[in-house]
């Protein structure tokens, strides 16, 4: 359907005529000259010629009436809009922030007979949770020193997963700043609907960086309604390879000695969210599976029509029909230049 979003512009269509009709005339001196043979040389003219002349003066005319039609409608802004289409929208807001700081290379999640770095797999189970939210706003903040808004709210859920499975270790830092990172994500959330706000921290470490305590960016979060589930990653045991490589003298020790689980609890907690615990990709994908549990939050669904501007054609229109005129009044000019003169030719009466 193509509508006109001011049609009241068309109403200058007669502004012309109106100018010419009450407009002052233009006052030009011409030279008397008095041709008693006019009347001759008229009636050697015949009808058929006269129409010829006739209409090709009138093209001009046309033209430029079209010409001005062409701009009226172009600035009457014409619009096709099309089909209604239903948007998927449950009215969740939800928020990934996932940590990227040097700990996260460490490779003690087990992937059948190999280990894997624990970013790696929160890449890839992150991206397939991402795939299975359809209908959620999602966004992305990366932290390590510093914590950085990746991805605002979008329902592009395609690119939120290309900038989480991009990011890399160390790009924000070496540090882990969980505070700044609920501060960040709080900041985004607050101003969605109280009962849509979701934050999914992922971290294997404790705040050592933040010039926010995460405790008290918990209760911010808990005062503006934003729910934190947490989620602590690592395994609870590795063995580390002895002399060469081989078992001789070989050890086995905590990786997530650092984790910080009391303030993971505490955080989650606070906010009416919950703490998981992901030693190995097993486990993590369970904690996602459960997190799709979350009911979403029933709102009339919401109607998107398509729009595409339609200005451009009677633009182009207008553009053409002004390059013809004037080429054709060049080249009239061009021909009449190199017509032969009458000047001095002597008429016998």
């Amino acid at each position: 359907m193509i509508t006109l979003l001011w049609p009241a512009v068309l109403l200058l269509l007669p502004l012309p005529v109106l100018v010419r009709r009450f407009a002052p005339p233009r006052t030009v001196e011409r030279p008397a000259l008095r041709a008693p043979f006019f009347n001759r040389w008229q009636s050697l003219t015949n009808d058929d010629e006269e129409s010829v002349v006739s209409a090709a003066r009138k093209i001009p005319a046309i033209a430029l009436w079209v010409i001005w039609l062409c701009l009226l409608v172009a600035a009457a802004r014409p619009l096709w809009v099309g089909e209604a289409i239903e948007l998927p929208n449950s009215g969740r807001d939800l928020m990934l922030a996932v940590d990227i700081s040097g700990s996260m290379r460490v490779e003690d999640m087990q992937v059948g007979n190999r280990m894997a770095r624990r970013i790696d797999a929160v890449k890839q189970l992150g991206s397939d949770f991402m795939s299975r939210r359809s209908g959620d706003r999602l966004g992305l903040i990366l932290f390590g020193s510093r914590a950085y808004l990746q991805s605002p709210l979008s329902f592009d859920i395609q690119t939120v997963q290309r900038f989480l499975l991009e990011s890399q270790i160390g790009f924000a830092g070496q540090e882990t700043a969980i505070g700044d990172a609920i501060g960040l994500a709080v900041k985004r959330l607050q101003e969605r609907p109280a009962t849509s706000r979701v934050l999914i921290l992922l971290t294997d470490g404790q705040d050592t960086a933040s010039t926010v305590d995460p405790l008290e960016a918990a209760k911010l979060a808990a005062d503006l309604g934003v729910r934190i589930y947490t989620i602590g990653i690592g395994a609870d045991s590795l063995t580390l390879p002895g002399l060469l490589g081989s078992p001789l003298g070989a050890r086995t020790v905590n990786p997530s000695a650092d984790l910080d689980e009391s303030s993971l609890i505490s955080i989650a907690q606070s906010t009416g969210g919950q703490y998981f615990r992901a030693r190995d990709p097993e486990e993590l994908a369970t904690v996602y599976r459960l997190l799709e549990q979350l009911e979403p939050l029933e709102v009339d669904k919401a109607l998107y029509r398509p729009q595409q501007s339609l200005s451009a054609l009677p633009l182009l229109v207008a553009m053409a029909l002004s390059f013809a005129l004037v080429i054709r009044y060049l080249w009239r000019h061009r021909s009449a230049a190199t017509t032969p003169s009458l000047v001095g030719v002597p008429v016998r009466d």
